[in-house]
């Protein structure tokens, strides 16, 4: 998958000690954090075109100056961060191959979302934002990067099909499944916590949520989940 468009600007000058360096380096990293932060909580409290970057400098506590040495603009900030969100969400799913454990890979795969589910919510809210609003932002990166991701992906799960180590069903809606029922728990958290009575996600019902979702997913491709495994 393509990595994040981060526009860093022009560098700093810091001296030329390994110290200066070195605390040069930790601003700049710490700057960025703040930043992404709080332009994710900006972007989610008031969409791409009621957020401004005055709000999310206000937001990280820096000058709006701050912000513009990182990012030239609105845009390549927030296509930034839904770039990170979509590299964290697949980042491991990109290295599968032929001669992997299909069901191994794939709870792996569920875990793992479902983990970035409780850990990035408010990422997963503004990426489901941006695709119900008809992908203004990411309609070429879907077009191009993500439809090529996705037939790769596609084609080693044919050859686990094609081997007989798993069930004869469709990757592509495979891999769909597994992004919204893993997204379903960032993106609607205020309904299911209300439902389920509960406060916030805590570390049982996270492990609990991958347990059912890796067993009926799993189970749907012929295969076996690792944690029901004798």
């Amino acid at each position: 998958m393509t990595k994040p468009m981060i526009d860093k600007g022009q560098d700093f000058d810091p001296t030329e000690t390994p110290t200066g360096k070195y605390k040069a380096g930790k601003i700049r990293e710490d700057n960025l954090a703040n930043i992404l932060s709080a332009a994710e909580e900006e972007f989610v409290q008031h969409g791409f075109r009621g957020a401004s970057i005055q709000a999310i400098a206000d937001r990280a506590g820096l000058p709006k100056a701050n912000v513009h040495y990182y990012f030239k603009s609105k845009s390549n900030l927030y296509v930034t961060i839904l770039n990170n969100i979509i590299t964290l969400w697949n980042d491991f799913f990109d290295t599968i191959t032929e001669d992997d454990d299909p069901a191994e890979a794939l709870d792996a795969f569920i875990r793992k979302k479902v983990a970035l589910s409780y850990s990035h919510p408010r990422a997963s809210k503004l990426f489901a934002m941006e695709v119900i609003q008809g992908a203004p932002h990411l309609k070429d990166y879907f077009r191009s990067d993500m439809r090529t991701w996705v037939r790769a992906r596609a084609q080693v799960m044919e050859s686990w099909i094609a081997q007989g180590r798993m069930g004869k069903v469709d990757p592509v809606q495979v891999i769909f499944l597994i992004w919204s029922s893993t997204q379903h728990y960032a993106d609607f958290d205020t309904q299911v916590l209300t439902i389920m009575n509960r406060a916030e996600y805590e570390h049982d019902m996270v492990e609990n949520i991958a347990n059912f979702l890796s067993q009926v997913i799993l189970t749907g491709c012929g295969l076996t989940p690792p944690h029901l495994k004798g």
